[in-house]
């Protein structure tokens, strides 16, 4: 899948690869082109899953119904929290109709519909990291997109797979393994400092993901 996205009018980069890839990319160029911090301080990525590794969206471009519902294994956005005083936290989904970026408040309505009632299995977690994090220790080798004998179940991009800082090759499933006992059980000071420092960010139930971006200074 190719995407192209706009910034202040412009073509800016073209994306061809996997969805964490794309976000990845997406958080360095908005911090090489002054729409975010430069080392990405103020930029957040956000992996969508559960343990049934069964994600409802709305409005996302892959749906083929008129209100845009998808049923995702994973999903991955940016949230931008930038420094200003009342800047509203902004969200990046590449794979969303919704403006581009979206208040957070507007994409949580419409996206996530947090008044529509799911089952147990089909409610959402949200393990936030925080970008200059993400940069160092994020590895995938795309191992994620071959099937069981090696082969590509869609074409890779032509780009070097990302590499961690410390040589790691693929990490991805440590993402997206997550279970609600492990999510915060409040939003304590410490609990929500966590994002700056752990490798692995923190994890969120859908109730709790905008009062913690309230409290991210």
């Amino acid at each position: 899948m190719h995407l192209i996205f706009l910034i202040q009018g412009s073509v800016e980069l073209l994306l061809c690869g996997p969805l964490e890839e794309n976000v990845y990319l997406l958080c360095k160029n908005l911090c090489m082109n002054g729409a975010a911090d430069t080392k990405g301080s103020d930029l957040f990525i956000v992996f969508l899953t559960n343990e049934k590794k069964q994600v409802p969206l709305w409005h996302q471009k892959a749906g083929m119904r008129a209100d845009g519902l998808v049923l995702w294994d994973y999903h991955v956005i940016c949230i931008q929290r930038k420094k200003e005083e009342n800047s509203p936290p902004l969200v990046w989904d590449l794979d969303s109709n919704l403006p581009f970026p979206s208040p957070l408040a507007s994409y949580l309505s419409e996206t996530i519909r947090p008044s529509f009632h799911l089952f147990a299995e089909f409610q959402r977690l949200f393990r936030i990291v925080h970008a200059p994090i993400f940069f160092r220790f994020f590895a995938s080798d795309r191992r994620h997109m071959k099937d069981s004998v090696g082969n590509w179940i869609a074409q890779p991009p032509a780009y070097e797979p990302i590499v961690a800082e410390d040589g790691t090759l693929h990490n991805l499933n440590e993402y997206l393994e997550v279970e609600g006992t492990e999510a915060l059980t409040s939003l304590e000071i410490d609990s929500v400092n966590a994002v700056y420092t752990e490798k692995l960010g923190v994890l969120v139930s859908q109730s709790q993901l905008e009062e913690l971006f309230t409290l991210i200074s």
